[in-house]
């Protein structure tokens, strides 16, 4: 697959970005700069920049530019459609522990194709209203062959390119259908600690799945939002 030239030149600052070249607040090269640089024109390196900005990574700041974002954002489980922005929807989250290799539950691992028994590695994190409290918790399961050869997702620090594009850098394949299913359950022990709310609290339960063009899974998302923090909203022709 053919790398255009204004996704490589968003994947070397999102390389430098994730190395801690340019850190959060630095101003990332304006488009004249990237142009000369790259000997592009400046509509590609603005494209290039806006990839970045698409993404959460940078936002523009009046008279400076582009900076890279203080704060990471990332969108809830699910709603994945394509050309959909990182930003749309997206919130503030905090990372959960370490990523971790573990039993999935029943349902996940079934959605994966997974036997009893073998582990997946999990990454949890909790996305955050404005005030700082919980909106949700969202633990992303890898199956093996996908996590064994993304060696970053085992890594706490963040992915600053997103873990769909390293993904499909280093296995080569993308995501090409999504299913969204949600269902409503009590919280466990485990959610209801990390969601701040009483255990068995009513709560919404979105299990997002994404699939490659040969229709095998390459993560199992499973999202839990307390039933005050979710609405859902379909807006369609009639």
């Amino acid at each position: 697959m053919a790398v255009l030239k204004y996704e490589e030149i968003a994947e070397f600052l999102r390389a430098r970005i994730a190395a801690g070249e340019i850190p959060p607040g630095e101003t990332i090269p304006s488009g004249r700069e990237l142009a000369e640089q790259w000997s592009v024109s400046r509509a590609t390196a603005i494209k290039a920049v806006d990839v970045l900005r698409s993404d959460g990574i940078v936002v523009a700041q009046q008279g400076t530019g582009f900076v890279v974002t203080e704060m990471p954002v990332a969108r809830p489980a699910g709603s994945r459609r394509a050309g959909s922005a990182r930003t749309l929807g997206g919130m503030p989250f905090l990372r959960v522990g370490e990523p971790d290799w573990e039993e999935p539950p029943t349902r996940v691992a079934t959605t994966l194709g997974l036997p009893p028994t073998v582990k997946a590695l999990r990454r949890a994190r909790i996305l955050q209203l404005p005030d700082g409290t919980p909106h949700s918790y969202v633990e992303a399961w890898f199956p093996p062959e996908v996590a064994k050869a993304s060696p970053r997702l085992a890594d706490t620090a963040p992915i600053a390119e997103g873990t769909t594009r390293y993904v499909r850098r280093q296995t080569g394949r993308s995501p090409a259908e999504g299913v969204d299913i949600t269902t409503v359950r009590a919280a466990s022990e485990v959610e209801a600690s990390q969601l701040g709310v009483p255990q068995n609290s009513p709560v919404a339960v979105l299990l997002h799945t994404a699939y490659d063009e040969q229709g095998k899974p390459l993560v199992c998302e499973e999202g839990v939002t307390p039933a005050s923090n979710f609405e859902q909203v379909d807006t369609y022709a009639m």
